[in-house]
């Protein structure tokens, strides 16, 4: 643990998408205060690399939490990255070029700088694709572009889920029913849009029971929350109107956490939330893990406190 006040710069989304109420990262932000941190706000486009030298044109940001006023913002200035003590890698995917490109630039940086998560294991653990590494743990899975691998997966399971490989939030995830005669626009409609493989998957009818939610800090589970589908929706996701309910971890869903902990202990993935739809496995996420307000809310925790007592273990 670090006995000193740290200097901290959070790369995340327009302050206007912020809602503080289910926002992780205000969370982060306002626990990193109460414990004498120094904060900073830069968006992505912000960063910059020069002769060696990573920078951001930032802010030092002090929150509260008062909805509609929760921010203040001190004068912009150019940060030398290298001279702060972590970076916070927040801002939302889509995990695209934009993305990638800025975890090439932290990376110059870290971990002289600690940034969470290592930017280097965020660009080689996509949400979906990590969760391959651990196939005894996922439901029937398929990833292509090709056409007659799909008809086939389909016939063999029948009632399918497809959804884009580099999504979030539940965007662009379908459930295609035995019946369903779709199949073939929607494979046409996401050809137009991209060139990246699709996500084919049995579909889970667990789903209806809820998607939970588990936060991990540093590998070791610390809480989880249920995320019920609203009637005829089949994504469960907060940002699909999914609602938040009360749970307790299962065996399988610890015999899960502790395969997955030590390794992602190992890449440095600090704050990682991961997915569970019945005793299934269907996402890892890396990039901006959400939940800590609804398992705080439910549970009475502050898993906010943990991550950063983890990031100033890594520090000490």
């Amino acid at each position: 643990m670090t006995d000193r006040p740290l200097t901290v710069a959070i790369q995340m989304d327009p302050m206007e998408t912020v809602n503080i109420h289910a926002d992780s990262t205000f969370a982060l932000g306002l626990e990193a205060q109460a414990r004498g941190h120094r904060l900073y706000h830069y968006l992505p486009q912000d960063l910059s690399y020069r002769d060696g030298r990573v920078t951001a044109r930032a802010h030092p940001l002090t929150w509260r939490p008062v909805a509609g006023d929760f921010y203040r913002f001190g004068p912009a200035e150019t940060l030398d990255l290298a001279g702060v003590d972590v970076v916070l890698m927040r801002q939302d995917p889509p995990f695209d070029m934009a993305y990638i490109t800025a975890t090439h630039i932290l990376e110059r940086i870290h971990p002289r700088t600690l940034v969470v998560n290592d930017p280097a294991e965020v660009r080689n653990a996509p949400e979906k694709l990590f969760a391959t590494l651990f196939p005894q743990f996922m439901p029937p899975t398929l990833i292509t572009s090709d056409r007659d691998a799909i008809d086939a997966f389909r016939r063999e399971h029948r009632d399918i889920i497809v959804k884009p490989l580099f999504g979030n939030g539940g965007a662009g995830v379908f459930h295609v029913p035995p019946e369903d005669e779709n199949l073939s626009a929607l494979l046409e409609m996401f050809a137009a849009a991209s060139r990246e493989p699709l996500m084919v998957q049995r579909y889970l009818p667990e789903i209806r029971r809820g998607d939970k939610r588990i936060i991990l800090v540093d590998g070791v589970p610390m809480g989880a929350v249920n995320r019920l589908p609203s009637d005829g929706e089949a994504r469960a996701n907060f940002h699909a109107g999914g609602a938040a309910g009360k749970t307790a971890l299962t065996a399988r869903e610890r015999e899960i956490c502790a395969a997955l902990g030590p390794e992602l202990s190992r890449r440095g993935l600090v704050f990682v939330g991961i997915d569970v739809i019945g005793d299934r496995l269907t996402e890892i996420n890396v990039t901006s893990p959400t939940g800590i307000h609804e398992i705080n809310r439910l549970d009475g925790v502050k898993i906010e406190a943990a991550i950063w007592d983890a990031i100033e273990t890594r520090l000490g």
